[in-house]
């Protein structure tokens, strides 16, 4: 084994994340264009190759009642339902569950064959036809081959080509485990962001219950908070399971540890990239979980059968074939038995997990059980919705979903926006706006801070937040304490008043948004900051942004978007964080690489926020200039200056004080989030072509290249 250096220092700061937004290392090149390639598609064509799929024999792996329909559903659920909404990673985008670690999590066990299965289609249709999409829309015509009417589906999942190395799947170190770190304090309930399963390797929660107990009152608790921690309310979340477990049934006819192979990643070379090899034939069935059954007597139709069983009939804990904890009818006879998955002539004996059990014990949810029981169409609608939702949660707002199959409803997850009904500003008018502002009482670092409020709340994960809609000036975002809220006032208050005057003094139908005036004011300040520094700069500006209404914005959707700490505004907030991250730089890295930046992008980000002055409070942390508001590199010419000398201040090491090594005077403060722009080896070595005698001019060039890269990050009709 070769070492890297993670492995030899382990606490080094990983930049690596950072590397996939440089490269993706996609074969298709910069040229391919996944969206235009999807509209070629013969799309109706691709459901009927799939649904053929569904039914047709293959002798290599075998069919459930001869139907593949539920193996498709369980792997698109497994592709989608890994979105959380913490950092608004995972999910189907990318395609990630053919990749390690999804490829060989044991939840994810015979998934590998499911994928194989689809191989010819995607095969066929290449680059036309993401692996993303195939996975999602092969569960959508599943459902539609068994009698359900889905919602819609959109196309639109560009395909990762290696594992996303920022997704943080929990701290233990062996798979189906639960350690107390993964929860805030240690116990149950609360678990660390951003994490969202229980378990880790699995989806969700512990089907047998937590710890692997049949506890249906734990099991409840854990199902709320996850699904809970996926955008899904009590109504989505008992939709989504009873009609998921409506169709097909679970493999335990043995022991998984006993009969089971090595996952694909651990498998021989021979096995090609499949993994759990086993011969079902001589232990007289599949595995997979180590639970046993169909759910229903129709494993392959849509129906209430699901709601029925679990309300009408006692349920109780056994151990079944595979060993695993699972329930069954009190009165076996009282309950229709489904035909054999192999053998249609034998029959089964429908089952129940112990987190349905938990649905049915758990009053919020049982209400919701027994409301779909009488109203068959409302739970219909409620499982389409919310499957939608959940194949569709990371891919951000409907204008980047492709197909002739999208909904023409705008739903409020997908923080809609309004369509601008007058003309944008042009060149022209976008300069006189920048002296009116210019022209103010507000400083370059109100300005600075005021857009990077708006544009920075972007995750590249599940394209949510951004400028886009101005919604820093609504709830949640202008109460946040990062955004400084008095101060965030006046800026907000001024800026309106010259919006209403340019659009009360305009003759045509041109107009100015306040979403577009809080990044033209960003602008203005770079260029005043740029000039002040000797540098003629223009930061590019493309108009067409609106502004949405509190109406158009779900507050507690929005909560989750609220920096905690801001390494780029030297925020380092009250230091209570529930999440993996031990150090603030570590969570610098990651937001980072949720606004899509480089290694350098990020150094050059953050010395020119510092120079811009805009820190949170206006405080001079960081700030190493004595001319804050001017585009100077300062920040790194005085932050490797050999001349200072770097002191702790408190004991966790947040805050530090730079010396004058001679006179012991200090000369500023500063944070981790400056320093380790000095101690990391790599970041130093950005820091040092910053910071040298020629590198102001790069500095300034490459600062407002990604100052207009972050403000345009959701702006994908730029695309």
């Amino acid at each position: 084994m070769t070492w890297s250096n993670q492995d030899w220092w382990p606490d080094l700061l990983r930049l690596d994340v950072l590397d996939d937004n440089a490269d993706d290392g996609s074969p298709y090149g910069e040229d391919y264009d996944y969206a235009e390639e999807f509209q070629t598609l013969d799309y109706e064509q691709v459901k009927a190759d799939i649904r053929d799929l569904m039914t047709s024999s293959q002798d290599w792996w075998p069919a459930d009642y001869g139907h593949y329909g539920p193996f498709f559903i369980r792997m698109a659920w497994h592709s989608a339902g890994t979105y959380r909404t913490a950092d608004g990673r995972a999910g189907a985008s990318g395609g990630l569950q053919r990749l390690p670690p999804e490829s060989s999590w044991p939840d994810n066990i015979n998934l590998d064959k499911a994928r194989r299965l689809l191989q010819p289609v995607k095969q066929k249709y290449g680059r036309k036809l993401s692996w993303g999409d195939l996975i999602v829309l092969a569960g959508n015509v599943a459902l539609e081959s068994m009698g359900f009417e889905t919602y819609g589906f959109a196309g639109g999942r560009e395909d990762e080509f290696k594992p996303n190395e920022a997704i943080e799947w929990g701290p233990e170190d062996e798979w189906e485990t639960t350690s107390p770190d993964r929860y805030e304090g240690g116990e149950a309930g609360n678990l660390k962001d951003p994490l969202a399963n229980t378990v880790m390797g699995l989806i969700y929660v512990n089907p047998e219950g937590p710890n692997g107990e049949p506890d249906v009152e734990g099991s409840a608790k854990n199902i709320r908070e996850e699904f809970e921690r996926m955008a899904m309310n009590d109504e989505e979340t008992v939709a989504l399971i009873a009609g998921g477990h409506t169709f097909g049934k679970v493999h335990g006819a043995d022991d998984p540890g006993e009969h089971l192979g090595p996952d694909p990643e651990s498998a021989p070379i021979d096995e090609q990239g499949l993994g759990w090899d086993h011969e079902f034939g001589d232990i007289g069935g599949m595995i997979t979980s180590g639970i046993e059954g169909p759910w229903t007597s129709a494993p392959t139709r849509w129906d209430t059968g699901y709601v029925d069983n679990l309300l009408e009939h006692d349920w109780v804990s056994v151990k079944g074939p595979g060993g695993a904890w699972q329930w069954e009818p009190a009165d076996a006879d009282a309950v229709e038995h489904a035909p054999g998955a192999d053998d249609p002539s034998e029959a089964e004996q429908p089952m129940m997990l112990t987190t349905d059990v938990a649905l049915k014990h758990d009053d919020d949810y049982r209400a919701v059980l027994e409301r779909f029981q009488e109203n068959p169409a409302e739970f219909q609608q409620a499982f389409a919705k919310a499957w939608y939702k959940l194949l569709h949660r990371d891919m951000g707002p409907p204008e980047r979903y492709l197909g002739p199959e999208v909904p023409d409803e705008t739903m409020i997850w997908q923080d809609p926006l309004p369509d601008a009904d007058y003309g944008t500003i042009g060149d022209e008018a976008a300069a006189e706006l920048k002296d009116e502002l210019l022209a103010t009482d507000l400083s370059v670092s109100q300005l600075a801070k005021t857009a990077w409020a708006s544009a920075s709340t972007y995750r590249d994960s599940d394209k949510r937040g951004g400028a886009n809609g101005a919604r820093v000036r609504l709830e949640p975002q202008r109460s946040w304490e990062v955004n400084e809220p008095e101060e965030l006032e006046v800026v907000l208050s001024t800026l309106e008043g010259i919006q209403e005057e340019f659009n009360a003094s305009r003759t045509d139908d041109v107009r100015v948004s306040l979403a577009d005036l809080i990044v033209l004011g960003g602008n203005a300040a770079v260029e005043q900051a740029a000039a002040a520094a000797g540098y003629d700069v223009e930061v590019p500006f493309e108009p067409g942004r609106t502004d949405a209404t509190q109406d158009q914005t779900d507050v507690e959707s929005f909560e989750v978007l609220e920096p905690k700490v801001d390494a780029f505004r030297n925020y380092l907030g009250d230091g209570d964080f529930e999440d993996l991250y031990d150090t603030p730089e570590e969570r610098m890295v990651d937001k980072a690489e949720l606004l899509n930046l480089t290694v350098p992008e990020m150094t050059v980000l953050v010395g020119g926020m510092r120079a811009l002055g805009a820190t949170y409070g206006d405080s001079d942390r960081g700030v190493l200039t004595d001319e804050p508001g001017t585009l100077t590199n300062d920040f790194f010419v005085n932050l490797l200056d050999m001349s200072y000398e770097w002191e702790a201040v408190d004991d966790d090491e947040q805050l530090f004080e730079i010396r004058d090594r001679e006179t012991g005077e200090v000369e500023w403060e500063a944070t981790r989030f400056d320093l380790i722009f000095g101690s990391n080896a790599r970041l130093r070595a950005v820091a040092d072509v910053y910071g040298a005698a020629d590198g102001e001019e790069q500095f300034v060039e490459d600062f407002v290249d990604v100052w207009h890269k972050v403000m345009t990050l959701d702006r994908f009709d730029l695309e």
